[in-house]
């Protein structure tokens, strides 16, 4: 029996690990629980599956569970301190870290100094920390398995290979919503449009970062760090269909891809069971169906994202937590209506043109880079909006 700790159960990472669960209920038991705001889903899971402790993101919000009336479970406290408190839960063998943004980091590193195996879905925590968490893990003992299809796939497909035979890392993108969309019909499209990706559900502002490319830019810091590649073994393509998840070139030319159904359960389940392989639940990837599997080239013209990311692995030290911010406060503002979506990007790159790069090699100074890269970011973000308005 393998005990797991989730971070952010109620989201869509969330939901999807809790359906493992329910698959293979006889290997996993839920001991803690960490959600966002959602008082009455995450009363509803803690009923179900009865963790030893539980936290939320907000006193507040914790004050709206506790009037659900659950019992039988220790509050973590709200915040970053219950993300913490759940994730080093000594009862706890594997944290699923799926919170959204980067409240997660400090727990991450919490669980790591405890000694247990982290399954990490969230992007944030390696482009913010890259070089703190792996260290970490490295001096640990402790396993980072990736869940990201991307990352996950890598994984697989590299099977315990020494660094040494990797040439490069292939990672796919679906293109989003507005594949094969020139820069200048880009200008007008909504927060609505670019909403509605072609093949998988997820959040909000990870979707909005599909249709930016940025997702795949921070998926290439985060293969940086995993697998210990530079930046110019690591390529993006764009491979709309979603069959193949990546590829691995080996220094002998052979390319190992895997391939699979687009359904978060199948990397998730990957990472609970590892080094195992447990049968899944999932309909079998028909290959006669997919007809064509496509690959082309990103076009960083109309998405410059992922070339702003390549940069800021590059320069590495800060210079990644300050695109991550950016993006955090661009996304939000495209999505409240304020800027445009071109304007995603126009915010990333002049906050980073505006920050000096410097070590950050404590928890301490990525979050006060962290700090001064959203409040920058901000000002230029109002600038714009004002520009908008006509104002």
């Amino acid at each position: 029996m393998k005990r797991i700790a989730i971070l952010g159960s109620t989201g869509s990472i969330g939901q999807n690990a809790l359906a493992v669960v329910d698959a293979h209920a006889d290997r996993l038991q839920v001991v803690g629980l960490a959600a966002g705001e959602n008082a009455d889903l995450f009363a509803a899971q803690i009923a179900r599956y009865r963790p030893a402790i539980a936290a939320m993101a907000s006193g507040s919000a914790l004050d709206r569970l506790k009037q659900t009336g659950v019992s039988d479970v220790t509050f973590g406290g709200p915040g970053r301190d219950g993300l913490v408190a759940v994730a080093s839960h000594p009862d706890v063998d594997l944290v699923l870290c799926a919170s959204a943004g980067t409240e997660g980091l400090e727990a991450v590193i919490a669980a790591i100094e405890h000694g247990k195996a982290v399954a990490l879905a969230n992007k944030e925590v390696l482009v913010m920390a890259g070089g703190i968490v792996t260290e970490a893990a490295s001096r640990r003992g402790v396993a980072i398995l990736p869940v990201d299809s991307e990352h996950n796939a890598i994984h697989q497909c590299l099977h315990g290979r020494a660094g040494s035979q990797i040439r490069r890392l292939v990672l796919t993108a679906s293109g989003g919503p507005f594949r094969g969309r020139s820069a200048s019909e880009l200008t007008s499209v909504t927060a609505q449009d670019a909403l509605m990706h072609p093949t998988w559900r997820m959040g909000r502002k990870i979707t909005i970062d599909s249709a930016t490319l940025m997702n795949k830019g921070l998926e290439v810091i985060e293969a940086h760090w995993l697998f210990g590649v530079r930046a110019d073994q690591i390529e993006v393509v764009v491979h709309p269909q979603s069959v193949v998840h990546s590829m691995v070139e080996l220094i002998d030319g052979s390319i190992i891809a895997q391939l699979g159904v687009t359904d978060m359960r199948l990397p998730i389940q990957y990472a609970f069971s590892y080094p195992e392989r447990w049968p899944a639940p999932l309909p079998p990837l028909d290959l006669t169906r997919g007809a064509r599997l496509e690959f082309d080239v990103p076009d960083t013209e109309a998405f410059p994202c992922l070339r702003l990311a390549y940069r800021a692995l590059d320069a590495e030290r800060s210079l990644p937590v300050v695109l991550n911010a950016a993006n955090e406060v661009a996304v939000s503002c495209f999505l409240d209506g304020k800027i445009g979506f071109r304007s995603i990007p126009q915010v990333i790159e002049l906050t980073m043109d505006a920050h000096r790069p410097a070590q950050v090699a404590a928890l301490a100074e990525v979050r006060a880079v962290d700090e001064w890269a959203h409040e920058y970011a901000q000002e230029l973000a109002r600038g714009l909006e004002l520009k908008v308005e006509g104002l």
